[in-house]
């Protein structure tokens, strides 16, 4: 049976470096700078025999009104609210401060459980601050050094002496039940012998979501989740690290990753923004479609096409989202001249799909979703080795490879290596004099004659014959 466990305390006493440790992977950003944490984040988690989902919260900071202080403290409140018990972190050299105090106050009064941990105890340096955390009358403080290890072992015997009190049986064999998954995507194979998908892995399908700061991404979420998830607000950057978020759409099951938005590489100076950056690309090495999104009513700036081009880089299926398209009056004239500057400046990925949505209103999010899941499929497209071949032949008979010295170049056989996204190879005899933009000119034609609009396709050349025919 998996319980939730929820981390709390003010800011920068070492939530996310114990949620790192307990989850085995450096998922939340950790820096000395105090309030990294804006979101909370989920995982699953173990320390010792328990397995379990943890959940990392913001720093809990006093708030009223609308703030981001305040709308952070809501966040945490949702997060006490999900778990079934929480551990509350004091600073052990710093000792307790007011700040402590108070919700330490709001956790005593609280219905669930709560586990005092005195992180940063090794030491004398945190002796004192030990001692004095007994005030906060919320029972024995566990003694812990979330950076390097120690004390979890009387954490493990808090976690069980807490269950325990609950009812909560950790190693209870879950009730099995029979789910049954529909996949609806857009976009229909007729011809299974011309166009085959892959299987479906069964894995949860892997989108995020990117774009330059305050353009609505985070908004976009919570959209498609129904529900206040993510942070939000008129500030840019409020979103620090990369968030996942599980989901199921129609049916399909997801993973949704918010990020941080990506600046101008000149402007991003400070350390803690170059981790949010690093923490957005290796979101996008795990995704497999990524929504771009641009705000339409901001000029559409070098900054996109440079996150557009990184995306087609790493091969991920690209849509783009343009919010805020009911503010617009000019709509087609900004349709137009955003589709006219991916087509020059990404020449090699044609028909990338543009979606005109409101985050905030949610008008679009349907249609940009079907986008998704068609970005999905094209992603995972296989196309049968007779039907290459035979385009082959017609490719090259109406337009050769230019000779190189008095010398034609041969192609003699074509058959795609592998998926997500698709990978040809083409055999030839000379696949060092074959130019650059008959390769692109192939990469065209194989998108449009089998109609793989707005995913990056990758040709290769090979030297040899055809690798399959007997001798």
């Amino acid at each position: 049976m998996t319980f939730t466990v929820a981390i709390i305390g003010r800011p920068n006493v070492g939530k996310s470096t114990l949620f790192n440790r307990l989850v085995g992977k450096r998922l939340a950003l950790v820096d000395d700078t105090p309030g990294v944490t804006r979101d909370r984040r989920d995982a699953m988690a173990s320390l010792g025999e328990f397995k379990f989902r943890i959940i990392d919260t913001a720093g809990l900071e006093e708030g009223k009104g609308n703030t981001l202080s305040a709308r952070m403290r809501q966040q945490t409140e949702v997060a006490i609210e999900e778990a079934d018990f929480s551990m509350f972190m004091i600073d052990a050299r710093a000792g307790i401060t007011p700040l402590d105090k108070h919700f330490a106050d709001i956790l005593r009064r609280g219905k669930k459980p709560t586990i005092l941990i005195a992180n940063k105890a090794e030491g004398k340096a945190g002796e004192s601050g030990l001692y004095e955390s007994y005030t906060l009358g919320l029972g024995t403080p566990i003694p812990l050094s979330a950076e390097h290890g120690e004390g979890l072992a009387d954490l493990s015997d808090a976690f069980d002496e807490t269950l325990r009190k609950l009812g909560i049986d950790p190693f209870a064999e879950p009730v099995e039940e029979v789910a049954v998954k529909s996949i609806i995507i857009e976009g229909e194979v007729t011809e299974e012998d011309e166009l085959l998908s892959e299987q479906d892995d069964g894995l949860p399908m892997q989108l995020a979501i990117v774009g330059r700061p305050n353009v609505g991404k985070s908004t976009l979420i919570n959209k498609i989740l129904d529900e206040d998830r993510m942070l939000t607000g008129p500030e840019a950057g409020i979103t620090r690290d990369s968030i996942g978020v599980n989901y199921t759409y129609e049916g399909r099951e997801m993973r949704i990753f918010d990020t941080a938005g990506m600046r101008r590489k000149s402007k991003v100076q400070e350390k803690l923004e170059k981790l949010s950056v690093a923490d957005t690309i290796r979101a996008l090495n795990f995704a497999e479609v990524v929504i771009l999104m641009i705000d339409a009513t901001q000029p559409f700036e070098k900054q996109d096409l440079t996150i557009a081009s990184l995306i087609v880089q790493e091969g991920r299926g690209l849509v783009i989202g343009l919010n805020k398209y009911d503010l617009l009056e000019n709509r087609q004239e900004v349709m137009k001249d955003i589709a006219h500057k991916l087509e020059h400046s990404l020449p090699q990925i044609k028909g990338i799909p543009i979606v005109p949505v409101s985050a905030l209103t949610g008008r679009g999010v349907d249609k940009l979703m079907k986008q998704v899941f068609s970005a999905y499929m094209l992603w995972n497209r296989r196309i049968s080795t007779s039907k290459l071949n035979k385009w082959l032949a017609e490719t090259i008979q109406y337009h050769p490879a230019p000779s190189v010295k008095g010398r034609r170049t041969k192609m003699r056989y074509m058959t795609q290596v592998k998926t997500r996204p698709p990978t040809f190879a083409i055999f030839c005899n000379r696949p060092s004099d074959v130019a650059d933009s008959y390769i692109r000119y192939l990469q065209n034609e194989l998108r449009w004659d089998f109609d793989l609009p707005g995913v990056p396709l990758r040709l290769m050349l090979r030297k040899g014959d055809n690798p399959y025919k007997k001798d």
